[in-house]
């Protein structure tokens, strides 16, 4: 399978001109019209404006002969002197009337001009704003549910998905592969991440789902186009085929993580997205020429937009490995420098440069109906600004090689604690901001792999099918098919997970990913594992109020914090690119390119 990811395969403009800010682009120019009922003022001859006083006052003939016939009519009035009102006291000049008559009508204007350029405003970015369901109906519940915290506060989590659909002649353009099809009308997500945010805002995680990773898709529906499927075992970023539902209902089937809304960006929606925030800088390591995705760099640190871009965030063949894992690392470092250019001063000051962002961003997305609103958008944008980006977390799903195919990944089972820490709304900063003991942690001995353990489940809850339940859950996590289940003769309080002499790595990978601390294992006289469900966990797929350890949760998951601008993307040292058919490296594929432009110049 080819990865096209990596190209291989006026009401408005008067509120501005009010304000003094300029139209936003497209807006018409203003017009001008006659007050209902008034001539307009003869606009020739030296006394062209003295009529724009007005009407006298009621039951006032008003003189002729403009305003030196009416000053001397006054005067006649009133004794040659200044006018007087009936108790003999001055009346107020006629000009301050006049000023403050025209002071009332510009503040009413200016209000009214205000509030239809932002209605006109607010409903021009409601107009681009394309939104579907979160769920399709076909699994029921198939997103999950957060759980409230002692407050009554829940955390938000969000499935982030990169399409590599070309269902429009500009992303053909952007992302190749159209010359023989022509615009397509499939798609994959192949870029996955979940974003939590805590439910007290106070920090956030973000985790990267490679593309590469095998799991079971399960049935689905897409409500746009029907087509449908039954379920099968695939590459987790063909979930996206069947529709955004079916991507959040996939991504929560392997990772137990409620989905609480997703976004969707495309090609061009990276290109906008960096053309309006003015660009983003990043750091490579060394001199770099990815030829599938044509980025091409200098060693350093580069402003990127617009298509330069989008070839950094597809570059698979560029980083790392020259797997998907090593696009990942360079996706969190463009992805923390445009979150901390939103955070620094002036960026969101500038009203021209917040009317293109906001423009930009609600035409690049697609969302589910929860944030399919300017106001939910900018509640979700709200809740995003109150994390210090020192408190934001990313990591990359742990993942190992897939033993039927070198070039496909599983899951591995440490992912279970990263899983886990989301699930408990568990932060992996402190609260000072440091990385937690989880960043910095080496990695320990890998566990024995899930498809090689069997488990025995029996029930001793007396709650009829809840080791079927269980024992579904760690099929889904690709546990042996050899699992079975049964009842206990009697009703068990307490969960244990009894394992055999030689069997305690099995039993510490099946505890990781049930949520079950060291106080459930057991260790007995046969050989195997027999897992006892007792009354204390009568619900739920993971043990009830486990708290995963944050040092496991990122072992391997190449976690760094937002706030980290020194980090450079790893330029790959591997022959993962090729020039006029000879394999070489990415650095030794730039030396030899001279006649091709880096994609900065």
């Amino acid at each position: 399978m080819t990865d096209p990811w990596d190209g291989s395969a006026g009401q408005a403009t008067r509120r501005h001109q009010a304000t003094g800010h300029p139209a936003p682009p497209g807006m018409p120019g203003p017009r001008t019209r006659e007050a209902p009922g008034r001539k307009a003022p003869d606009r020739e001859g030296p006394d062209r404006d003295r009529d724009a006083d007005g009407p006298g006052r009621p039951g006032e003939e008003r003189p002729t002969g403009g305003r030196a016939a009416a000053r001397a009519a006054s005067r006649s009035r009133s004794g040659g002197g200044r006018a007087r009102n009936k108790s003999g006291r001055r009346a107020r000049p006629v000009r301050r009337r006049r000023v403050l008559r025209a002071i009332g009508i510009s503040v009413s204007l200016l209000v009214l001009i205000t509030a239809g350029g932002g209605w006109w405003f607010y409903q021009h970015l409601n107009g681009n704003i394309n939104s579907l369901s979160l769920t399709d109906g076909t699994n029921g519940d198939s997103a999950g549910k957060e759980k409230a915290d002692a407050f009554g506060r829940t955390p938000i989590n969000i499935l982030v998905m990169g399409s590599d659909g070309r269902t429009s002649s500009t992303d053909c353009k952007l992302g190749g592969g159209c010359s023989e099809t022509g615009v397509q009308s499939g798609q994959n997500a192949d870029v996955e991440m979940v974003l939590h945010v805590s439910a007290d805002r106070s920090n956030a995680t973000v985790m990267s789902i490679p593309r590469d990773t095998v799991t079971t898709v399960p049935a689905c529906k897409n409500t746009q186009t029907g087509k449908s499927t039954t379920g099968y075992t695939g590459m987790i970023n063909s979930a996206l085929a069947y529709g955004p539902a079916c991507q959040v209902a996939t991504v929560h089937k392997l990772t137990g993580i409620p989905i609480d809304h997703f976004i969707q960006v495309d090609f061009s929606g990276v290109v906008k997205m960096s053309d309006a925030v003015g660009g983003v800088s990043v750091c490579v390591s060394d001199n770099v020429y990815d030829t599938y995705s044509h980025l091409k760099l200098s060693k350093g640190t580069h402003t990127l937009k617009g298509v330069a871009a989008l070839e950094f965030v597809r570059s698979r063949h560029g980083f790392g490995d020259g797997s998907d894992l090593g696009r990942t690392y360079a996706q969190h470092i463009f992805l923390s420098a445009m979150i901390r250019k939103f955070k620094s001063a002036g960026t969101l000051t500038n009203p021209t440069a917040v009317y293109k962002l906001a423009d930009a961003a609600t035409k690049a997305l697609t969302v589910d109906d929860g944030l399919g609103s300017i106001k939910k958008l900018v509640g979700l944008a709200s809740d995003l600004d109150k994390v210090p980006a020192k408190r934001m977390t990313f990591t990359t799903m742990q993942t190992g090689a897939d033993p039927n195919d070198s070039n496909r990944l599983v899951v591995a089972a440490s992912a279970q604690s990263l899983f886990s820490t989301i699930v408990n709304d568990q932060s992996l900063t402190t609260g000072s901001g440091k990385k937690s003991k989880a960043a910095t942690a080496t990695a320990t001995a890998s566990a024995v792999p899930p498809a090689e353990i069997a488990v025995t489940v029996e029930n001793g809850t007396g709650i009829t099918g809840r080791a079927a339940t269980i024992a579904d859950t760690l099929l889904d996590k690709g546990y042996s098919p050899d699992t079975t289940t049964g009842n206990t003769p009697t009703t068990a309080s307490t969960t244990t997970l009894t394992y055999g002499s030689d069997d305690k790595s099995a039993a510490q990978t099946v505890a990781k990913t049930l949520g079950l601390s060291s106080s459930h294992l057991k260790k007995g006289t046969d050989s195997g594992l027999t897992l006892v469900i007792g009354t204390d966990w009568s619900s739920g797929t993971t043990y009830p109020d486990s708290k995963a350890d944050t040092t496991e949760a990122v072992q391997n998951a190449h976690a760094q914090t937002a706030d980290d601008s020194k980090s450079c993307a790893p330029v790959s040292t591997y022959k993962t690119v090729s020039v006029n058919g000879v394999a070489m490296t990415p650095t030794q594929a730039y030396a030899v390119s001279t006649g091709k432009k880096d994609s900065d110049s």
